[in-house]
């Protein structure tokens, strides 16, 4: 037998009634629909989020002595002018 079987028993039409009662007595009919368009937002967000981070990730060189990200400039010191 599944522990969270025994653990939560039966889970029937009767305990997500109730379940549902207490949350609308909680929030109220004008929050839930405010709590459920958020948490669709914060979904659409995240997968557009992994979406983009998928994308951004640049192919990495197979060549050794091309580098796969570029570098810095080198500084020039100009320590020995001639006036």
């Amino acid at each position: 037998m599944n522990a969270l079987m025994i653990f939560l028993g039966e889970f029937g039409i009767k305990e997500i009634l109730f379940i549902l009662l207490i949350i609308l007595l909680l929030f109220g009919g004008r929050k839930i629909p405010e709590l459920m368009k958020g948490l669709g937002s914060g979904i659409k967000e995240f997968k557009n989020a992994a979406k983009d981070d998928t994308a951004q990730k640049d192919p990495v060189s197979t060549d050794p002595i091309t580098p796969s990200s570029p570098t810095a400039e080198p500084t020039v010191h100009k320590s020995d002018e001639t006036i």
